[in-house]
């Protein structure tokens, strides 16, 4: 079947003469979504495909799987004449609906895209659904984060011996004058004392500098739990910034996680080079800044500028780590050619779930 003709077949749905020669293919799957959304009626669209299904869960799983399906003008297209034909936005206003929303990050960037189609009315309760998930997202990694970050610094310290240069021959005479040997007159000493090293410990910088374009949804999801999770530590100040072709910072909102996902605007171009620019800007102490960069690395703007900067940050020695994936499953997504220079630069480049991203972090931070 040639490309003209598998568009006729999608066009005219299953009434049309011939079959889509792949049942099993995207092809097929894209066939069904729209079957589903324009063959059917609209009461039996709403109780499932086929009136068999209940009508709640397979909505929003159907709009998942549009998304997965369709390129980002044909979902928003889509999704319009869903939201008018079948009332979605009425079921998505039934609060028992939204009390049965699983609470992952599918779900999460579900909700997040639709903040456009849906009326003003029904925003206060998306937030409160979009704000149980980002909560439980959090509850979740909190535990590993906090872990990973103070577990380390704590066996540091327990190990740390004492210099010379340190001890304390006042107070370890004072404290031993009970043990001075008779015969000869001299001290022997049971435990020796040592100053307490007053060591002023500079607070580190982290820098997340966050690619919101469309293919990096969970990356950002995951970044701003993460964000607000790092704030909440000792000796840790956080910035971050989010970026495609622009950049905003939103560092004033990194202790609420939704507020920051609400700012989000997924989609657009990718200029990471002007991000890293950015970036630079905030860094206040070199030796102390680990700037880490989270994206797919298909740069749409100039490779050369971008390497550019990642090689005058290198040289500053702010500690550069690029991350190419930031999800549950740590499955990446990147553009290789370019993570590979920007490693040859003296970026690391690495590809882990959030909690190894903690621990990443802490060992770049000893």
């Amino acid at each position: 079947m040639t490309d003209a003709a598998r568009r006729w077949r999608m066009a005219l749905g299953p009434a049309a003469s011939g079959a889509l020669p792949d049942p099993e293919g995207e092809a097929a799957r894209q066939d069904e979504a729209l079957t589903w959304l324009y063959q059917a009626a609209p009461a039996d669209a709403r109780r499932g495909p086929g009136g068999t299904q209940p009508s709640r869960p397979e909505a929003l799983h159907w709009l998942g799987r549009i998304r997965k399906l369709f390129p980002k003008s044909t979902c928003q297209r889509i999704e319009a004449d869903a939201l008018n034909r079948f009332r979605l936005a009425d079921l998505l206003a039934d609060p028992e609906v939204l009390a049965r929303v699983d609470p992952s990050p599918a779900t999460l960037r579900l909700l997040l895209s639709m903040r456009g189609t849906l009326p003003p009315a029904l925003l206060a309760l998306l937030r409160e659904t979009v704000r149980r998930v980002v909560d439980d997202i959090t509850a979740r990694l909190r535990p590993r984060i906090e872990l990973a970050l103070s577990g380390r610094r704590n066996r540091q310290a327990r190990g740390r011996l004492a210099r010379a240069a340190d001890f304390d021959a006042r107070t370890t005479l004072r404290r031993n004058l009970a043990h001075i040997d008779p015969e000869t007159g001299r001290l022997i000493p049971e435990r020796l004392f040592f100053h307490g090293r007053q060591r002023r410990s500079l607070p580190w910088q982290v820098i997340l500098c966050v690619d919101q374009s469309g293919s990096m949804t969970d990356s950002v999801i995951h970044s701003a739990v993460m964000a607000a999770i790092l704030s909440g530590l000792p000796g840790v100040r956080v910035r971050m910034v989010l970026f495609d072709t622009q950049v905003v910072d939103v560092s004033d909102r990194l202790t609420d996680p939704l507020e920051t996902l609400m700012t989000v605007r997924l989609g657009g171009g990718t200029d990471i080079g002007g991000a890293m620019q950015y970036c630079a800007g905030l860094v206040d102490d070199p030796s102390r800044c680990v700037l880490v960069l989270i994206s797919d690395f298909c740069e749409g703007g100039s490779t050369r500028r971008l390497e550019t900067q990642v090689a005058q940050l290198v040289e500053a020695r702010v500690r550069l780590l690029g991350l190419a994936a930031l999800d549950d499953r740590g499955d990446p997504f990147h553009d290789r050619r370019v993570a590979a220079r920007l490693a040859d630069l003296g970026m690391q480049i690495g590809a882990m779930t959030p909690d190894r991203l903690a621990g990443w972090l802490a060992t770049v931070m000893a």
